[in-house]
C-alpha cells in the first residue's frame, strides 16, 4: 500500500533508495512527496507536476499528480529530488540512469530478461485488480496478454491496420478478442478529454493518447479495473528505426546510445499515457516497465538489441518461448498510424476548415474542440 502523498511505492522502499542512491530498487516507477521532499523515480514511470506560478499572490498547491490541478503545471524532473515548495530551478538528479557492463554470455542475458519480465508479470497477478491488455496483434502486448492471461481488447477504425493484426495474432494465440470499432464521432468527442487530462494539446500527443482513451473507455464500461500495457519494450530493446540509422532524430552515435536515448525519453512520454489510462477510470499497468525488467534491458549485448536485419532481437528471443513464432516476430505500426487514428483526426481537422496550408492545423483542431467543450461546460 502507498501513502496518500506518495504513488507507486511504500515509503520505506523510497526511504532507502534515498539513502543508498538506488536508481532501480524494485519498484514500477514512484512518485510524490515523503519527509518533505518531492521525488520522482528514474524513468518517471508516476506523473508528478510543480506549479510554476506557485511564487505568484494565487492562492495554488504547490505540487500534484494530474496538471489540471495546477494554475501552471509542470512535469518535475526524473529522478530529482527537491524540497517540497522550492522553485523547479532548484531540484537535484538523485538518481541517474545505471550504465552496467553488458552481459557477454547471450544465453546468460536472455535468461536475466525472462526471469526479470517473469518477475514483473507475476508482481501484476498478485493483486486483486480485474485486468485487460490493450493488444494491437504486436509482440509487445501479446506477450503481456499471454504471460497475464488477461482478456484482449483492440481499438481502430474498421479497415485499420491495428484491427487485422490483432485478430490474426489473436487466432495464432488461440485467443479471443474484443474489437472495439471507431467513427470519426468518437475522436471529436474524445479529443477534449484527453487533452484536459494530459494538459497537451499538439496533435501528436493526442494521436497518441486517443486509442489509450477509447479501448479504456470501453474495458472500463466492461467492468475492469485496470488496462495492461506493453509500453517501453520499443524503448528498452531497440524498437526504433531511428535506433539503427542513427539519423537526425538521435544524437548518439552508437545503437546502445540511442537506445539509453530513448529510455531517457520515457519521463516525457509516460505522464501522457498514464494520465489518458486514469481518464477512463482504470489503472494503468505496463510490466515491462518494472526495474527488474529495466535492469535486465540494460545489461543486454548490442548484439542482442537492434540492427538492420532485426529490432529488439534478445526481446523477441525471450517471447519466441511464449508465442507463436509469427507473432513474436512481428512488426507493428505506432498506434495513431495503426488504428488510422491519425489519418481520421487530420481529415475531421480539414473538414472543419483547418487545411493542411496552415502551420499546425491538426492542433488548432483540437484547441478549438477544447475551448468548444470548455464553454459549453462553462454554460451548464
Amino acid at each position: 500500500m502507498t501513502d496518500a502523498t506518495l504513488r507507486g511505492a511504500r515509503p520505506n522502499l523510497v526511504r532507502d533508495a534515498l539513502e543508498h542512491g538506488d536508481s532501480l530498487p524494485g519498484t514500477a516507477g514512484f512518485a510524490g512527496e515523503i519527509d518533505g521532499q518531492l521525488v520522482r523515480d528514474v524513468l518517471g514511470r508516476v506523473p508528478l507536476f510543480v506549479d510554476g506560478a506557485a511564487d505568484t499572490a494565487h492562492a495554488s498547491p504547490a505540487w500534484a499528480f494530474e496538471p489540471t490541478a495546477l494554475e501552471d503545471p509542470v512535469l518535475f524532473p526524473p529522478g530529482a529530488v527537491a524540497p517540497v515548495g522550492d522553485p523547479l530551478p532548484d531540484a537535484e538528479s538523485h538518481w541517474a540512469l545505471p550504465n552496467p557492463t553488458p552481459e557477454s554470455d547471450h544465453d546468460a542475458a536472455l535468461e536475466a530478461l525472462t526471469e526479470a519480465i517473469e518477475t514483473a508479470t507475476a508482481s501484476v497477478r498478485r493483486t486483486d485488480r480485474d485486468i485487460a491488455v490493450a493488444f494491437s496483434g504486436g509482440v509487445d502486448s501479446a506477450l503481456v496478454a499471454e504471460l497475464l492471461d488477461a482478456p484482449l481488447y483492440v481499438v481502430g477504425f474498421p479497415d485499420s491496420h491495428d484491427v487485422e493484426a490483432a485478430r490474426t495474432a489473436a487466432d495464432a494465440m488461440g485467443r479471443e478478442l474484443t474489437v472495439v470499432d471507431l467513427e470519426p464521432a468518437d475522436l471529436e468527442r474524445a479529443v477534449p478529454a484527453v487533452a484536459r487530462a494530459t494538459g497537451r494539446t499538439n496533435a501528436m500527443d493526442v494521436q497518441i493518447a486517443l486509442p489509450l482513451y477509447l479501448v479504456g473507455e470501453r474495458v472500463a464500461a466492461d467492468g475492469f479495473d485496470a488496462l495492461a500495457v506493453g509500453q517501453g519494450a520499443d524503448e528498452l530493446f531497440g524498437g526504433y528505426e531511428k535506433v539503427v540509422r542513427l539519423d537526425h532524430r538521435v544524437e548518439a552515435e552508437t545503437v546502445r546510445g540511442a537506445v539509453r536515448e530513448g529510455i531517457r525519453s520515457l519521463s516525457d512520454q509516460l505522464p501522457r499515457d498514464v494520465l489518458t489510462v486514469e481518464a477512463t477510470g482504470l489503472e494503468p499497468v505496463a510490466p515491462f516497465l518494472h526495474d527488474a525488467v529495466v535492469e535486465a534491458a540494460l545489461r543486454l549485448p548490442d548484439e542482442l538489441l537492434a540492427d538492420a536485419d532485426e529490432r529488439k532481437r534478445g526481446f523477441r528471443r525471450v517471447a519466441a518461448r511464449y508465442l507463436p513464432d509469427e507473432v513474436a516476430s512481428r512488426d507493428k505500426k505506432a498506434v495513431q498510424y495503426g488504428s488510422l487514428v491519425a489519418r481520421e483526426l487530420d481529415r475531421l481537422a480539414r473538414q472543419a476548415g483547418y487545411k493542411r496550408r496552415m502551420d499546425d492545423h491538426v492542433d488548432k483542431y483540437v484547441e478549438s474542440l477544447l475551448a468548444d467543450a470548455e464553454t459549453r461546460t462553462g454554460s451548464d
